[in-house]
């Protein structure tokens, strides 16, 4: 009887789990409570089946969910890889899951460079009334004090390139079995991710121009910000790498964790570097605000 119960494959059958089904109420409850949210910025209700959803409450109930379902599925995931339950298999397909969301990652930034392009390249399209009266046929649109691209903005593509190389330093020093290599290089990598979003916050709190009004402050803002938040949401994996790396856990054989991460950061290396060219030294335009 134990042989027929003998596990005889490289798959891992996980344990039934609440966390699919509670990560999607979660989802559904933030969702909602968005809504919500914005309806109470703007000043009007946001009423379902007469029950009235404006305010921060339910986004907020939302937001607790999700967090807690990201906190628990991954801890559950961290002790089946230490339990051994993460075969070469397993770990092929973890890596084949991650690629797949950098693509999905990418696609999601393209949607943005191209509104972006679109109404840059085509300012003066004469089929289009209202997108000659929103830019006056020329790109920066007329009375739009743009950012100087050599300062701040370069400031921060050298923090992010930096970090890039601090990261792959840690990668490195993880396979040689370097642990203190491994520690400063993450702990390096994530205080280059904090200084980044600092200067990024600064670069709003100066800017001429605002995100609503017109269309270059909103393709800008809707670009930059969610490079931004990208960049939020890596320094939060990294600093999780470095609280297990403190912990003991990745060795040089089995680090995919780190390695996800890494990947991640890299990616948003390279689309802040697109962001760069593309808006802020291409899309300059003259004379700069700063």
């Amino acid at each position: 009887m134990a042989e027929a119960h003998t596990k005889n494959h490289d798959y891992h059958l996980v344990e039934p789990s609440p966390w699919p089904f509670l990560a999607s109420v979660g989802a559904f409850i933030l969702a909602l409570g968005a809504i919500g949210f914005m309806r109470l910025a703007q000043g009007s209700e946001f009423v379902l089946f007469g029950i009235d959803l404006t305010g921060w409450g339910l986004f907020a109930v939302g937001l607790a969910i999700v967090l807690y379902v990201m906190y628990a599925w991954w801890r559950d995931t961290i002790r089946e890889s230490r339990e051994g339950y993460h075969t070469r298999v397993v770990s092929l397909h973890l890596r084949y899951g991650m690629i797949l969301f950098i693509a999905s990652e990418v696609m999601f930034f393209v949607a943005w460079f191209w509104a972006y392009f679109d109404v840059a390249l085509f300012a003066g399209e004469a089929i289009n009334y209202q997108r000659v009266e929103a830019t006056g046929g020329v790109w920066p649109p007329e009375g739009i004090a743009t950012f100087d691209p050599w300062h701040l903005p370069l400031l921060n593509t050298l923090i992010l390139l930096c970090s890039g190389t601090t990261v792959t330093w840690a990668h490195h020093a993880l396979l040689h079995n370097d642990r203190e290599g491994l520690k400063w290089g993450l702990t390096l990598t994530v205080l280059l991710g904090v200084l980044f979003s600092i200067c990024q916050v600064y670069e709003y709190t100066h800017a001429a121009f605002d995100f609503s009004g017109n269309i270059y402050g909103a393709t800008f803002y809707m670009a930059t910000g969610f490079h931004g938040f990208h960049v939020f949401v890596g320094t939060v994996f990294l600093a999780v790498c470095l609280g297990r790396a403190l912990a003991g856990h990745f060795t040089p054989e089995k680090h995919f964790g780190f390695e996800a991460a890494a990947w991640y950061w890299h990616f948003v290396d390279v689309v802040w570097l697109f962001l760069f060219v593309a808006i802020y030294i291409w899309g300059a335009g003259a004379p700069p605000a700063h």
